[in-house]
């Protein structure tokens, strides 16, 4: 049994494993600039520590997608270029013109309260929505946008630094919707040069594409999930090894011995047909453990893999050791790079029937997050 005082239940962040990814996909698009989004606490992995780490790896830009978010990295020191997007009416758009952070205009209406709020002229760059059907400005309300930009552009209100769209299919490179959505986007920033206003940085990529799609690299790409280690699409070929940066380890709070016809866990979902060594895995939906992985997910003891049985709980899930030695204290990972046989965040979405964005991003509650290598 260990006698180290870890962690009751820890997400170990390999910054260096970070780092190279990061560089590898620089060189998948060595024409453009790099962002590195770090919205949602960098998807799961703590959005302080990786945005320090991102930019000690060369990354131009940091993302995210509230103005809360690009406050806090320039709260924590970060002056780079930081770009924000996703505003509800009543964002604090003083506050980010004033801490020099870019915002987003997706529409006519967005930019004039921003122009409104702004203390100063604001840098703005504006989203046209291209197809996915979510932010931006569509068809007349991107002609409405283009223009409200180019009569506050003429005023000195304003400083257009860019002009984005996001793409909804690109991790199927073959889908139609790639070259559709493309094509209306150099469109739009044709329509915004004939009114008179730069586009400044065209961007469309997200991860998918900067990996998979050169012609929609423009002048700068937003890489997310492949940063840290995870693949868009696990179904996909990519031209570039990238490692997983974060093992999900506890360590085992009980371990007994049930009889044959003993069940486990609530709605007794899972029943020994024989004699068996369960263990007690401090984890559960209160850290983000969805419950559909129950009685399918596996974890990783003593380097072989164990089976979740039972429904998962708040706090805890047990899993079946079968006639392995266990005992209290051992270590058990739940996802890893995969190097070492453990399961990976791939594995936990197939066993959840989700994607592994949505695994790690909501890992939380009482995990403790550490750190290893880095600047």
């Amino acid at each position: 049994m260990s006698t180290l005082q870890a962690p009751q239940a820890e997400a170990l962040i390999d910054l260096d494993a970070f780092g190279a990814n990061i560089a590898a996909l620089a060189q998948c698009a060595r024409s453009a600039a790099l962002m590195t989004v770090v919205k949602a606490n960098a998807y799961g992995h703590g959005m302080l520590p990786m945005a320090r780490a991102a930019r000690a790896a060369g990354t131009d830009w940091l993302g995210v997608a509230t103005v809360d978010e690009a406050l806090a990295l320039r709260a924590a020191g970060d002056t780079g270029d930081l770009l924000c997007w996703l505003h509800a009416p009543g964002a604090d758009f003083a506050a980010a013109v004033d801490a020099g952070v870019e915002v987003t205009a997706s529409s006519a209406e967005q930019l004039a309260e921003i122009l409104a709020a702004a203390p100063r002229r604001p840098r703005v760059q504006l989203k046209v929505d291209t197809g996915l059907s979510r932010n931006g400005a569509l068809g007349e309300q991107w002609t409405a946008l283009v223009a409200a930009a180019a009569a506050a552009q003429s005023a000195g209100q304003v400083e257009i630094t860019g002009t984005w769209s996001h793409l909804a299919c690109a991790d199927e490179p073959a889908h139609p919707a790639n070259d559709h959505q493309e094509t209306v986007f150099r469109a739009a920033v044709d329509e915004l040069a004939a009114a008179g206003v730069d586009p400044g940085l065209r961007h469309l990529s997200n991860s998918a594409a900067t990996l998979s799609r050169p012609s929609a690299h423009f002048d700068l790409v937003r890489v997310g999930i492949a940063a840290y280690g995870i693949r868009p699409d696990p179904a996909m070929t990519y031209p570039t090894l990238l490692t997983p940066v974060m093992t999900l380890r506890a360590r085992l709070a009980q371990v007994k011995t049930i009889p044959a016809g003993a069940s486990v866990s609530y709605g007794q979902t899972w029943t020994a047909e024989t004699a068996t060594t369960v263990g007690l895995v401090p984890l559960g939906y209160g850290e983000g453990i969805a419950i559909s992985a129950s009685n399918r997910a596996e974890v990783q003891v003593a380097g072989a893999r164990a089976r979740l049985v039972g429904r998962v709980c708040m706090d805890q899930l047990v899993v079946d050791l079968g006639d392995r030695p266990a005992a209290r204290g051992d270590e058990v990972v739940l996802l890893g790079p995969g190097h070492d046989g453990e399961p990976t965040a791939e594995d936990w979405a197939a066993a959840s029937g989700t994607i592994a964005y949505e695994v790690v991003t909501r890992l939380g509650g009482r995990i403790v997050r550490t750190y290893k290598g880095g600047a």
